[in-house]
């Protein structure tokens, strides 16, 4: 019920590189036909050395216009072969727990300059083990609201554990773990 982002760029990138058993950086990046500072470069680690495998986000303006394509449009593209090199060969199936997933929200305030894949490493670091998925489903820019420079960033951590199912208590410990260390490493703060 939303219209997809740059975000969602990314993640189908992140999904496919994962089918293939490699795992990708995401780090800011500019490249041709994507918008200056709204493209990531898409990077997997090949024999010790980092190798730029694609580009994922929203696509520039003057892209649009020669294209007539609508406001706002998101593109990944992956170098394919690339990730067959480095990936493992053998596709894994996902795992299927029989317990629920507990879901929980968290809204952070970072500076403007903040990438956001940095905030989600660290939250995904800091949850551990129980952390199941993360997903950035919003951006928010309001400088009356949160302050000259700031943005919020709000995402979705999916937790389950395989063997039972998380109480309220466990799912909210590991959402405060990912949130310190968010805030240690990048100066996040909750959106109150």
């Amino acid at each position: 019920g939303r219209p997809a982002d740059w975000a969602d760029a990314v993640e189908a990138g992140r999904a496919v590189a994962r089918e293939a058993g490699a795992e990708l950086i995401v780090r800011s990046g500019q490249y041709g036909p994507w918008h200056p500072g709204r493209c990531a470069e898409l990077v997997v680690v090949a024999d010790g050395a980092e190798q730029v495998v694609g580009h994922a986000g929203e696509l520039h303006p003057r892209v649009l216009k020669a294209l007539g394509l609508p406001a706002r449009t998101c593109a990944m593209e992956l170098d394919l072969d690339a990730l067959e090199q480095v990936g493992d060969g053998t596709p894994q199936a996902p795992g299927i727990s029989t317990f629920p997933v507990a879901t929980q929200d968290v809204a952070l305030v970072v500076d403007k300059r903040v990438p956001a894949a940095e905030v989600e490493a660290a939250l995904r670091e800091g949850a551990g083990e129980l952390l199941e998925a993360i997903r950035l489903f919003d951006v928010y820019v309001n400088d009356e609201q949160l302050g000259d420079g700031k943005k919020s960033l709000a995402y979705a951590l999916r937790f389950r554990a395989g063997d039972r199912t998380l109480t309220v208590d466990e799912a909210s410990a590991a959402r405060d773990a990912a949130v310190a260390l968010a805030g240690e490493r990048t100066g996040a703060v909750l959106r109150g």
